[in-house]
């Protein structure tokens, strides 16, 4: 079956956090460098998209305890893995290599899982974040029509890292935690014309599904850069994707309201993965498993959901919690589309 098949029988889930399973390592300056980089010139800690490489047996572990929990899909180590977010560890030219390494670390994970309960198809879903430099903003209080980066340069960063992604065997393209729209245009028009130029990428014969992610980041219900939910919907519906949905920012409460306009206005299927609450003082999260999962259950008694799981904080226990409320729960349908 495809996804997309498996999406109108049952709520599917997407994992929890890599970043905070990393976290847990305790990695050091010498972790993540590994033998290959023991003497690059500039500190690489914190480079998580690194332990690809130099650790992909933490990595591939971090993928089997979601498989484990019950994720039907897995997110690529690849959040930061374009030139453009290397460029702070003066990495850029492993740029591609990151994102095959990732990309094979998932698939192994997954086609273990699958082989293991084949009536349950474990999917593998390219992660390309948002950047760490934004087409909209200008980052010079001084200078408002500044730009850090071009349109051009984005989409180029974007296209080498799908063509990693690709070529490392993910099912899907996910852009996610889009603050910013037109990067998320960029990373768009990259993935089309990539398929366009590249129709037999992969022995597929087709262009992947995508997924596309938003992140409301306060109350006032909009994006960094300014849109609704809906105006943020309806600036990427044209890419005709599997999915649109919410991920991090906000807790499962929070997000509640956001996740139940998007259910009524988006004519393909939803997702949505928050945080594990709202962090504390300390920039940690206490949100306990049972309790993020109480309100995500609420969402499936109402019928909003398509896909679920879990942004930054959460971990293979949050994701537990969260296939284990939803499971009795019939999937989001899709509102009919009205005839022009």
């Amino acid at each position: 079956m495809t996804i997309k098949e498996i999406l109108k029988e049952r709520i599917l889930i997407i994992d929890g956090a890599m970043g905070t399973m990393i976290q847990r390592h305790k990695l050091e300056e010498e972790a993540y460098r590994g033998e290959r980089f023991k003497d690059w010139h500039t500190d690489v800690k914190g480079n998580n998209d690194l332990l690809s490489i130099t650790q992909p047996d933490i990595i591939h572990g971090i993928h089997e305890l979601y498989l484990e929990a019950g994720a039907d899909i897995i997110e690529t180590n690849t959040f930061s893995s374009t030139t453009i977010a290397q460029a702070d560890y003066d990495m850029q030219s492993l740029a591609y290599e990151l994102n095959v390494a990732s990309a094979q670390c998932a698939r192994k994970a997954a086609d273990k899982y699958t082989a293991l309960n084949p009536a349950k198809p474990r999917f593998v879903a390219g992660a390309i974040g948002p950047l760490n430099k934004t087409l909209s903003l200008s980052p010079d209080v001084n200078n408002p029509g500044f730009r850090a980066v071009t349109f051009d340069e984005v989409a180029a960063a974007y296209t080498e890292q799908i063509s990693g992604l690709v070529d490392g065997g993910v099912d899907i393209i996910l852009v996610e935690t889009i603050f910013d729209t037109l990067n998320a245009k960029a990373a768009i028009y990259a993935i089309k014309n990539y398929f366009r130029k590249n129709p037999l990428s992969g022995g597929r014969g087709a262009e992947l599904p995508v997924m596309i992610s938003g992140t409301i980041t306060d109350a006032s219900g909009r994006t960094l850069s300014g849109q609704t939910l809906e105006a943020f919907y309806i600036s990427v519906m044209h890419a005709n994707p599997l999915s649109v949905g919410l991920n991090c920012a906000l807790g499962a409460q929070e997000m509640r309201p956001h996740v139940e306009e998007l259910s009524a206005i988006a004519n393909c299927f939803t997702s949505a993965y928050p945080n594990a609450g709202l962090p504390n003082a300390f920039g940690e999260y206490d949100e306990q498993p049972h309790e993020t999962a109480h309100i995500i259950e609420e969402w499936a008694k109402e019928g909003w959901l398509n896909i679920v799981g879990g942004c930054c904080g959460t971990t293979p226990d949050h994701i537990k919690h969260i296939a284990e409320a939803v499971k009795n729960f019939k999937p989001r349908v899709q509102p009919a589309v009205e005839e022009v």
